[in-house]
């Protein structure tokens, strides 16, 4: 039930947030393009990543979807929060950040200690969670996890 009611939450909010919050243009690439890129780099994971959750590139929210190919995260809900907290750990800030984490907490107590641990892992990272993540699809996910400390 709590799942549901988060996930009923995302699917009402997400086109107004890519609208009217979301700044940032849309990488307007191809899934087939991205896993044209060589096996390990981030474009090719990424694209591996899509394809294995039979996802779509949502416009303006593909650095969303590479959080989870570089920090290793599931898609599960309480997985998604997990993440949030671990960006928040890492500097992000956002409205969809706290509303998440926020109602992470509140659905979710029974998961705080997970929450709390990625919130520090995402600390000891170095700040990664603002880079220009189009630009980086040739380079070896490795490099870049070991570039930022990502765990």
């Amino acid at each position: 039930m709590r799942a549901i009611v988060l996930e009923k939450l995302y699917n009402w909010s997400k086109i107004p947030y890519q609208k009217f919050l979301k700044k940032n243009n849309a990488w307007n690439i191809q899934i087939a393009t991205l896993l044209d890129y060589p096996k390990g780099t981030l474009g090719n994971s990424l694209g591996v990543f899509i394809t294995k959750h039979n996802f779509e590139l949502q416009a303006k929210l593909e650095s969303h979807d590479v959080f989870h190919v570089l920090t290793n995260t599931g898609i599960t809900v309480p997985e998604e929060i997990s993440m949030q907290f671990y960006l928040l750990g890492n500097g992000k800030r956002s409205l969809y950040l706290f509303s998440v984490v926020f109602l992470g907490l509140l659905l979710y107590p029974d998961y705080f200690k997970v929450f709390k641990k990625a919130y520090y892992k995402g600390g000891k990272a170095l700040q990664f969670h603002q880079l220009n993540f189009l630009r980086m699809l040739h380079l070896p996910v490795q490099k870049i996890k070991t570039t930022f400390l990502i765990s």
